[in-house]
């Protein structure tokens, strides 16, 4: 796959993170990720519209990008560009664990044992989101990891994982190490803790210390 459509369109889904329901978001990354590339081409345009979710400017860029080299539908693909900025995520999110997980974190150190010292991972970290409003029960994870190479396919390696551990629907966001994160993971990193470290150079800490 040409690695620039690739890049555009993993950032596109990164962009997209909490303005689509998350079975969909999980569900492109993994087409992504298997190199479906015509599938979603033929779905994600459709499901903006269905789901009313605007583009702006530089997200039409990497839709285009992304996706009409592999026969996205241009009309569906130009109703997408919108006159407004994204809204507010309606999501907020911590570092504490919740309640309900047990106090020795199975998942965590499924990961931690995955990713540890592993090459092409930077920093790993994770953070609870639940919906304004609503009570710690619907607490979610949100695993944040940077990388230097290979973002779809081992995004899409760690939503089997997280699925193999009982997440229907994982929310699992590889962010370059060149990336200007949008307001969802600016406020996820924000409220984020440290898991651990693979063995690349990430650039910069996710977090500064």
């Amino acid at each position: 796959m040409d690695p620039d459509v690739e890049q555009a369109c993993h950032e596109l889904l990164l962009r997209l993170s909490g303005r689509l329901p998350d079975n969909l978001v999980w569900r492109f990354r993994d087409w992504l990720g298997e190199g479906a590339m015509s599938t979603l081409a033929r779905v994600l345009p459709k499901t903006l519209l269905k789901h009313r979710v605007d583009l702006d400017q530089e997200e039409y860029g990497l839709l285009v990008a992304g996706l009409v080299p592999h026969g996205a539908d241009r009309h569906q693909v130009s109703s997408t560009l919108g006159v407004d900025a994204p809204l507010e995520s309606g999501y907020t999110f911590t570092a504490s664990t919740p309640n309900w997980v047990n106090s020795v974190d199975s998942v965590a150190a499924v990961i931690d044992a995955t990713l540890r010292r592993r090459p092409d991972v930077g920093e790993v970290r994770e953070a609870w989101r639940q919906e304004r409003g609503a009570g710690p029960e619907g607490a979610k994870r949100v695993l944040l990891v940077t990388a230097t190479a290979g973002l779809p396919r081992l995004t899409g390696e760690l939503q089997r994982l997280l699925r193999v551990l009982g997440d229907e629907a994982p929310c699992v966001e590889v962010l370059p190490t060149r990336f200007d994160p949008p307001a969802y993971h600016r406020e996820a990193l924000a409220n984020s803790r440290f898991v651990c470290a693979g063995a690349a150079d990430a650039g910069r800490q996710l977090v500064s210390a």
